[in-house]
């Protein structure tokens, strides 16, 4: 890279970080006062913020992306356990799948104007100091999106994960998916790549998003159901990354 590449994609970053706290102040009032619609035009006018957002990251830092498997979109609600590495897929799965929801941290909860927002699409917010209280709530919140129409959206990694590391997953979707009956939608992708996590820098590029075949929970138990889910996310990360992935230690 050049160094009129390089002072380009630091002035793009900048101006793209700007503009996203700008128009958080200025649309986040606005998104208030979709409370009394249903949810699905609700999610459908609050979500235009994060199209907004794709098209400036095009803009100015020359991110785009590409979808494979659009196939395998659900018509109706599923789980979709997505992989973590960016802010990225929070912003671009909500122009791909249906209405949906998220299982997050709570204390996103507590930002002001973004978390209220953030309120009215009706995510399950969890303490995730409180493992055992945290799959109880996802099986009960979860059961309850699902059964109004609404897809829920699990980051089974619990955190983001820099590119070609990979984290232990939670159980929570797929035990989800094993009491209610809802089918798992696998998703991987290699945003990490191109908007590295704690990071200020955009990198251009072209993302690749690939979306895998349901994987129906009948017959099956939350065990095999969390493993068919995990081998298909890592062989097609280990495909878009083009390098083999290493799981980092945890604690516990």
């Amino acid at each position: 890279m050049t160094p009129y590449q390089k002072v380009r994609q630091l002035i793009g970053s900048l101006l793209f970080n700007a503009v996203a706290w700008i128009s958080v102040a200025i649309y986040g009032p606005l998104m208030l006062l979709t409370f009394p619609l249903p949810f699905p035009q609700r999610f459908y006018l609050i979500s235009r913020w994060s199209v907004f957002q794709l098209w400036m990251l095009r803009v100015l830092c020359g991110v785009r992306y590409e979808v494979r498997g659009r196939e395998h979109v659900p018509a109706g609600p599923a789980i979709i356990m997505c992989k973590h590495q960016s802010a990225w897929e929070t912003l671009s799965l909500q122009s791909i799948i249906p209405p949906q929801t998220w299982v997050l941290k709570r204390e996103l909860m507590w930002i002001p104007v973004f978390g209220w927002a953030l309120a009215l699409l009706k995510p399950i917010a969890i303490d995730r100091r409180s493992p055992r209280a945290a799959i109880q709530q996802v099986i009960a919140q979860g059961r309850e999106r699902l059964d109004a129409g609404i897809c829920v959206i699990i980051f089974p990694e619990g955190t983001r994960v820099a590119p070609g590391e990979r984290r232990r997953w939670a159980q929570s979707g797929a035990v989800l998916a094993a009491q209610s009956g809802y089918p798992i939608i696998p998703v991987a992708h290699n945003a990490g790549l191109f908007w590295p996590r704690r990071s200020i820098l955009k990198r251009p590029g072209t993302i690749q998003l690939v979306i895998g075949p349901a994987i129906v929970p009948q017959d099956r138990d939350h065990q095999e159901i969390l493993q068919r889910a995990e081998d298909w996310v890592t062989r097609t990360m280990e495909e878009i990354e083009g390098v083999k992935s290493e799981r980092v230690k945890t604690k516990g």
